[in-house]
């Protein structure tokens, strides 16, 4: 394409409204075409792909990456775990691009920007020199929530660098100039989902990504390991570096579990975590593991609940402490919160100067600190041109001209009362870059943020003198939104393209050592949480595969018997084994039915919306779908890096399936849906299965699955056998089927229901894997191989309650169980087995979990005793 050429004659009608929408704003930059509508050279390769593909190609290309994301289960939720309100990314299919020319220029200025912030920092929390000579006000460092009067002049605290890693925020602005708009230096966020974006986009546009000359950005990553294990102390050749997140409730979470795969860190929580004698050390099954760098993606003040938030439910106590003493690594270091005050950027030319000796190269937006006497009277005289944060709340901007007049004159009181805690920002506008609709299949002129990272660079032992390099990460995260929108806010996020003058090799984070490597497997070191969060994921999915079995054969009877009479029915015993109680319409001992004909029966169609209402919809907090799904979600997503991407993407399939339910209409259109869920829980404990190691942490999953499945066959042999209100061969086949073992039980006895032959099959048969005594086999086999205490030579808790429910098993009079449909006796001994079954696998699950999720810990001696005096 030569650039005289008009985009009209190249794309045709592709484009034609993205051009009649730049007519509007003339005056406007456009990444996309110059003033004068020729399309701009670093562009001229994306629109002849573009224009090779088509509109409906392009379709085409915009579903396939929506597809990737999808499987991949790239979510984000900001409203805790709460599987009806996670978003997937909407990812653009066109990328941001950036030409060489551009990127050297703005690459120069974040580097810039990253020393000047290190520089900053170090002074802040060391002389305060910028203080004492007036160049940053005391007031508006003292006063910022994200300064820690703990972390100052305290040595080893923060490590060197204090900023490994930072983010930082940039914009064009409507002239074409390159603003940066914030800086985020605390829980750094974005990186992993910018790599799976471009993952995702360089399989959907794999002819054009492998042909571009674009910067790749797995080389990055490899850095940023390199540069953690530099930060361990002392020098170890393969620290223990971890990653710490809030956990599955944080918005980010997708993200940590990705980074802390896809670097091999542990991913922890801060119970994970403890502080003992100044070292900060992991809970594992095998004890405490000692940990020499952490990566935080928890903000400042929640790190310490013993020296900063004391509310904290996410930090580790003592961690400040272990900091101070240098005997852990933190990136990054406690206290740069300060670093992300926003009225920093009035002060930062002032500040470069001072540091660095040099202008500041790259411009925030235009701001005044209301500190300033003369700036806030600006502000005061004229709010509408501003828009103002709170620093003690800075990430929810005020807009007065959305205020009435009393909130107005609430917010000039305010300001006055306490100026220095007012930023004024005067509103930018953004430079537009195109962007796709998949809605409405066309390219749009759009405002887009970019967010780069930086990373600081060992400084080399030689040359200790010489700056720090910072290495700036070529490309990023983009989303599609106005000036100041927080990512997690925007619908459409994009991928960044640095354009390099020649086509770049493909660079993977995994490559050959460079030395032997320890060859280890997974063991005791598996960190106590993510053995309960396996053990938790297992029984939840068996919880949730048998209520959907359930439900499915309370469905059956609608489709299969059509309007039926309700005294014949076995629906109530159904709802029985559903724990729910009967809706009014349904049962047969109350009169009159407000909706039964003459012939005292209901229709298909009320029956199902009974049902639904009663089953499908979110009504019972611990025993609907949706609430069990969600268990199940939050413990799949607290042990993301642990499972297979097949497994995940089974998961995410199955959170879609699950969310459907509530849509459906239709008894045989709700039967299949539930016949679906059974058949993708099957498939994701069966690649859980193939693909996990079948270490601690399976068994553990494992566990929890034969423990729930045990135990929810006896209470369904105590339904069907001993307290239906409609007992017989009618229930006795839906137990069988809900139990997966109709198929086995007519082969061996052709079409005759018997109760010894039930109970034989779901009891005592040693063969079945869905019988008590397999399970009980299953259970012993596995807790065996758990790691025990050397020190004694009893059996475990765990151990002694499964050799008390086999030995009931076994030793049952199997001659007092044969005339079950006509003895009382029977029935009562087979009341009391199954009560002593359940009996110790009910204790078995707190069992498990004091013996190895309670993380208690020995007592210790904290006196030395001399000759039995103190």
């Amino acid at each position: 394409m030569s650039q005289s050429e008009s985009p009209s004659s190249v794309l045709h009608d592709l484009l034609a409204d993205y051009l009649a929408e730049r007519t509007a704003h003339p005056d406007c930059y456009d990444d996309l075409v110059n003033d004068d509508g020729v399309i701009r050279a670093r562009w001229y390769a994306l629109v002849e792909e573009l224009n090779e593909l088509g509109l409906q190609g392009f379709q085409q290309l915009a579903d396939d990456a929506q597809t990737l994301l999808f499987e991949n289960g790239v979510t984000f939720n900001t409203y805790e775990d709460d599987v009806r309100k996670m978003r997937s990314w909407q990812l653009d299919p066109i990328p941001y691009v950036i030409s060489p020319q551009s990127w050297d220029m703005l690459e120069q200025g974040l580097q810039q920007r990253a020393r000047l912030l290190e520089k900053l920092i170090d002074d802040l929390y060391g002389e305060r020199s910028v203080i004492r000579d007036g160049i940053l006000p005391p007031e508006l460092v003292f006063s910022y929530p994200g300064w820690l009067f703990p972390a100052a002049d305290s040595g080893a605290l923060n490590p060197a660098p204090r900023v490994l890693f930072q983010g930082m925020d940039v914009m064009r602005d409507h002239h074409g100039q390159w603003r940066v708009m914030g800086d985020w230096t605390q829980a750094v966020s974005g990186v992993g989902y910018a790599l799976e974006n471009r993952v995702v986009l360089a399989r959907a546009l794999s002819r054009l990504y492998r042909d571009a000359p674009i910067h790749r950005l797995a080389g990055f990553l490899q850095n940023f390991h390199r540069c953690l294990a530099e930060l361990a102390q002392p020098k170890r050749e393969n620290p223990n570096i971890v990653l710490l997140t809030p956990g599955p409730g944080s918005s980010g979470y997708f993200e940590h579990a990705w980074l802390a795969n896809y670097m091999n860190f542990s991913l922890v929580e801060g119970d994970d975590l403890v502080v003992r004698d100044g070292h900060v050390a992991m809970r594992t099954l095998g004890g405490l593991k000692t940990v020499d760098v952490i990566v935080r993606q928890i903000t400042d003040p929640w790190c310490d609940p013993l020296e900063l938030q004391g509310e904290s439910m996410l930090g580790v106590p003592g961690l400040m402490q272990a900091a101070r003493r240098g005997e852990v690594a933190i990136a990054n270091g406690l206290g740069v919160g300060i670093l992300e005050h926003p009225a920093l950027a009035a002060f930062l030319p002032a500040l470069c100067q001072k540091l660095l000796g040099e202008p500041l190269k790259l411009p925030g937006r235009p701001l005044l600190w209301c500190g300033r006497s003369q700036a806030c009277q600006v502000v005061l005289d004229d709010l509408s041109p501003w828009h103002l944060r709170d620093v003690r709340n800075p990430l929810h901007p005020i807009q007065p001209e959305q205020l009435d007049d009393a909130q107005r004159e609430q917010l000039r009181r305010d300001i006055l009362d306490a100026p220095h805690c007012f930023v004024a920002e005067q509103p930018l506008i953004p430079a537009s870059s195109p962007s796709y609709d998949l809605a409405t299949n066309r390219i749009s002129p759009q405002p887009v943020c970019l967010r780069f990272f930086a990373l600081a660079e060992p400084v080399d032992a030689e040359h200790a003198d010489d700056p720090r390099r910072h290495r700036i990460m070529p490309g990023g995260l983009a989303w599609v939104a106005d000036p100041g929108t927080a990512v997690m806010d925007s619908q459409v996020v994009k991928d960044i393209w640095v354009l390099s003058p020649v086509v770049q090799p493909h660079v993977s984070l995994l490559q050959r050592a460079r030395k032997p490597v320890a060859v280890t497997r997974d063991g005791a070191d598996l960190p106590s949480r993510v053995a309960e969060n396996l053990f938790w994921l297992g029984r939840y999915g068996e919880r949730l595969d048998n209520r959907s079995r359930l439900l499915r054969e309370s469905l059956a009877c609608l489709v299969e018997e059509g309007q039926w009479k309700l005294n014949d029915t076995s629906l109530p015993d159904l709802f029985s084994a559903l724990e729910l109680p009967l809706p009014i319409e349904l049962d047969p001992t109350l009169e009159p039915h407000p909706v039964a004909n003459d012939d005292n029966s209901i229709s298909t169609a009320e029956q199902f919306t009974l049902l639904r209402t009663a089953l499908l919809n979110v009504l019972h907090a611990d025993t609907d779908l949706p609430w069990l799904f969600h268990s199940l979600l939050h413990n799949g997503r607290a042990v993301r890096d642990h499972l297979g991407d097949d497994a995940w993407r089974t998961l995410n399939t199955l959170r879609h399936k699950v969310q459907s339910l509530a849509h459906i209409q239709g008894a045989n259109a709700a039967q299949t849906g539930l016949e679906e869920i059974v058949t993708l829980l099957a498939a994701l404990f069966g690649l859980c299965n193939e693909t996990m190691p079948h270490h601690y942490g399976w068994r553990f999953m494992d566990i929890g699955r034969t423990t729930e499945r045990c135990i929810s066959c006896l209470e369904l042999l105590k339904l069907s056998m001993i307290s239906a209100q409609s007992a017989g061969p009618d229930l006795w086949e839906r137990m069988l089927s809900a139990t997966d073992n109709l198929t086995v039980y007519r082969r061996r006895y052709r079409s005759q229901l018997y109760p010894a032959a039930i109970l034989d099959l779901l009891l005592f048969d040693e063969t079945n894997p869905r019988s008590v005594g397999f399970m009980l086999k299953r259970l012993q086999r596995q807790i065996e191989q758990l790691p025990h205490p050397e020190s004694t030579p009893f059996r475990s808790r765990e151990m002694r309650l499964i050799i008390q429910a086999t030995s009931h098993l076994h030793l049952v009079n199997l001659d007092a169980l044969t005339d079950l449909d006509q003895s009382n006796s029977a029935r009562q001994v087979l009341a009391d087995l199954l009560a002593a079954l359940a009996a110790p696998l009910h204790e078995l699950s707190d069992a498990v979990a004091n013996s190895y999720f309670s993380h208690v810990e020995k007592p210790k001696q904290l006196i030395q005793l001399d000759g039995g005096k103190a």
